[in-house]
C-alpha cells in the first residue's frame, strides 16, 4: 500500500485494492466488484445508464409519438430542450448535496425522485404534458456529477481520468442503447397485439423499472468513501462537516471550474444534442424508416463504450509523461478536432458518408466529456461536489442553448445547424488555453517561478483556524497524492510538509 510522505498511519486498513494515503484506490480493475472502490463504480454507471435511458427513450419514437400528441416540429424542440433544462440548476444543486451529504444518498435519492415521471410518461396526451414528463424525467441527468463526484473520491489522481471516463462513458451508452430498446420493446407490444398509439406507452415502464431498481441498489449497496458512508464519518469525528458557504464560495470564485462548465457545454452539451435529434435527423433526410433511423443514431451514443473511457485513459497517460500540461493540451487537440467533424457531417450529403462522420465525431466529442473530467478533479479539493456540479451544468446549458438557437423550428436547416454548432465547438473550446495552475502550469507557461507546491493551493481554501482544528488534512493528503500532476518534473517541485 501506498503511505503519505509526510504522515504514516499506525493501523492501516486492508483492502482489495493497492490504495494511497486517503485511502483511494491506485489501480483500476475494471472486471472487480471488490468494495467499496469497484463496486462503487459498478453502482454508479449502471445507475447513470439507467437514468440516461429514462431520459432518451422519447426520441427514437418521436414518429410514433408526434402523431398521437399531434406534435409540431417546435413541440418537438422544445421538448428536447426541457429534457435537458431541467438538469441545469440539478447538477449544481447535486454537486452542493453531495459536498454536503455524500454521494450515496444524493445519488439513489435523485435517482428515486425522477423516475416517476419516466412513468408518467405513459399518460401524457398533450404537447404541453409531454414536454412536462420530458422536463422532470430529465433532472435525473443530473446523477453524472454524483458519478464523477463519488469516482474522484475513491480512485487517486493516477487514475481518475480512467474512473471518471469509464464511469460516465458507460453510463452514456444509455443514449445510444435506447435508441435500440425503445423500437424493440415498442415492436415486442406490437406483436403481442397492442395498437400502435397503446404501445409507445406501455414502453416506458421498462426504462422506469429499470431506474426504480438502480436507486435502490446504491442506496443499500453503496458507500460513499473508502472509509465509510458521510453520517457514519460525521458522526465519529473522521470527517469535518463542512460549511455550505464556503465550500460554495471556494467553488465559485476559481475561474477554473467557469472554463470547464464552458468548454463541457461543448463536448457533452452536443452529445445531448445529438443525442435528441439524431434519429429524426436521418429519418427525415434520408428518408430511413424507423429501425434503420434508431440503428444509426445507437451507433453515436454507444461508442461511448470506448470513446469517453478512452478520453479519460488518455488523460491519465499524458498526465504521466507531462503532468497538467498534458492534459490541457490533449483536451483542446481532442474537442477542437471533434468541432471540424462536427462541420464535416452537416456538410455531407449522402447517407453513407453521413454516418461515417457522425462515427468519427462521436469519439472526438464523446473523448473530450472523459478529458474534461481528467482535469476537473484539481480544479478544488474542497469543493469537488459543486466544481464537478458547475462543469456538468455548463454541459446541459451548451445543449439548450445550442438546441434553441440551431435545432429549434425551421430558423436552420438541421444540417446547417450541425456546421454551426461545429464552429461553436471550435471556438469555444479555444478558451481551455487560458487555464493555469500555479503549481503545474498551463498549456503554454510553466509553473510559477515563486515556488507554489500543491500545498499551497490546495490549503489557500482553508483558514488559520480551520487548520489548527485540523479541518484541512483531507486536503493535505490530497495535494501529497497529486504531486503525480508534475508528471516528468515529480522530483524537482517543492514539497511542504
Amino acid at each position: 500500500m501506498e503511505i503519505s510522505n509526510c504522515e504514516y498511519e499506525s493501523n492501516p486498513r486492508k483492502f482489495a485494492l493497492p490504495v494511497d494515503s486517503e485511502h483511494k484506490a491506485t489501480e483500476f480493475r475494471l472486471f472487480s466488484v471488490a468494495a467499496p472502490h469497484m463496486r462503487a463504480f459498478h453502482l454508479s454507471w449502471v445507475s447513470f445508464f439507467a437514468c440516461f435511458v429514462s431520459t432518451f427513450a422519447a426520441p427514437p419514437l418521436l414518429p410514433i409519438i408526434r402523431d398521437n400528441l399531434n406534435l409540431t416540429a417546435t413541440d418537438i424542440g422544445n421538448a428536447g430542450i426541457a429534457a435537458v433544462t431541467g438538469a441545469v440548476f440539478a447538477r449544481i444543486a447535486m454537486g452542493t448535496a453531495c459536498d454536503l451529504f455524500g454521494p450515496r444518498l444524493a445519488f439513489s435519492a435523485l435517482t428515486l425522485i425522477t423516475a416517476p415521471a419516466v412513468y408518467f410518461t405513459s399518460l401524457a396526451s398533450s404537447p404541453v404534458s409531454f414536454l412536462l414528463v420530458r422536463f422532470f424525467t430529465g433532472f435525473s441527468l443530473a446523477t453524472f456529477v454524483s458519478t464523477q463526484f463519488w469516482m474522484s473520491s475513491l480512485f487517486s489522481a493516477k487514475v481518475v481520468g480512467t474512473a471518471n471516463g469509464v464511469s460516465a462513458g458507460w453510463g452514456n451508452l444509455g443514449g445510444g442503447a435506447t435508441q435500440l430498446i425503445m423500437p424493440l420493446v415498442y415492436n415486442l407490444i406490437r406483436s403481442i397485439g397492442s395498437t400502435e398509439f397503446t404501445a409507445w406507452r406501455i414502453a416506458f415502464f421498462i426504462p422506469a423499472l429499470f431506474q426504480t431498481l438502480s436507486a435502490f441498489g446504491i442506496f443499500f449497496l453503496g458507500q460513499d468513501l473508502p472509509d465509510g458512508n458521510y453520517s457514519e464519518l460525521h458522526k465519529s469525528g473522521d470527517k469535518h462537516k463542512d460549511d455550505f458557504s464556503k465550500v460554495f464560495y471556494h467553488a465559485i470564485t476559481n475561474y477554473r471550474g467557469w472554463i470547464l462548465a464552458l468548454t463541457y457545454g461543448y463536448c457533452f452539451g452536443v452529445e445531448l444534442t445529438i443525442d435528441n435529434i439524431i434519429a429524426q435527423y436521418f429519418y427525415d433526410r434520408f428518408d430511413v424508416n424507423l429501425h434503420t433511423a434508431g440503428i444509426i443514431a445507437a451507433s453515436f451514443g454507444l461508442a461511448n463504450l470506448f470513446s469517453r473511457p478512452g478520453g479519460g485513459m488518455l488523460s491519465d497517460l499524458m498526465a504521466k509523461k507531462f503532468g497538467m500540461r498534458g492534459r490541457l493540451w490533449i483536451l483542446w487537440v481532442v474537442q477542437t478536432l471533434g468541432g471540424i467533424f462536427c462541420i464535416l457531417l452537416g456538410k455531407a450529403g449522402s447517407l453513407s458518408l453521413s454516418v461515417t462522420m457522425m462515427l468519427i465525431f462521436s469519439v472526438f466529442v464523446q473523448a473530450a466529456c472523459g478529458l474534461t473530467f481528467g482535469v476537473a478533479p484539481f480544479v478544488s479539493r474542497r469543493s469537488l461536489g459543486i466544481i464537478s456540479g458547475m462543469t456538468g451544468a455548463g454541459g446541459n446549458v451548451g445543449a439548450v442553448l445550442t438546441q434553441v438557437i440551431f435545432f429549434r423550428g425551421s430558423r436552420y436547416s438541421p444540417e446547417t445547424g450541425l456546421v454551426l454548432m461545429g464552429v461553436m465547438i471550435i471556438c469555444c473550446t479555444s478558451v481551455i488555453m487560458l487555464i493555469y495552475f500555479p503549481q503545474w502550469g498551463g498549456m503554454f507557461c510553466g509553473p510559477s517561478s515563486k515556488g507554489v507546491s500543491e500545498e499551497d493551493y490546495y490549503m489557500s481554501e482553508w483558514t488559520s483556524a480551520e487548520k489548527e482544528r485540523g479541518f484541512h488534512k483531507a486536503s493535505l493528503k490530497f495535494s501529497e497524492n497529486s504531486r503525480s500532476e508534475r508528471g516528468k518534473r515529480v522530483d524537482s517541485a517543492p514539497i511542504a510538509c
